[in-house]
């Protein structure tokens, strides 16, 4: 990988580990809009402060917008997605092992 593209993917990384923004990016995975109240309650557990802190991060980054219906994840934000969406089958694959570990 070349040094352009170490750097893009620490500065997507970084904004990614940020709190709460995998989630809030995970809660709208489904394609249909939220207001921020849902989305509050699909993120759960987030301050109203912090949310909005990650929305606007993740608009100034190109990844979520917002339009009548409340927010959404833009065609950049859908991308990242559909590139994480394995995630959920690795996970539970984990975590099955974890289980058979621990007996």
């Amino acid at each position: 990988m070349s040094t352009k593209e170490n750097a893009a993917v620490s500065q997507l990384m970084a904004l990614l580990e940020t709190r709460y923004a995998l989630r809030v990016l995970w809660a709208l995975r489904d394609g249909h809009a939220q207001t921020f109240r849902l989305l509050q309650d699909s993120v759960g557990g987030v301050t109203p402060n912090t949310l909005n802190t990650r929305i606007k991060e993740l608009r100034e980054a190109g990844l979520l917008t917002h339009g009548s219906d409340g927010y959404a994840v833009t065609a950049g934000g859908a991308d990242l997605l559909k590139r994480l969406n394995d995630l959920q089958a690795f996970a539970t694959k984990w975590q099955s092992g974890l289980a058979k570990k621990a007996k």
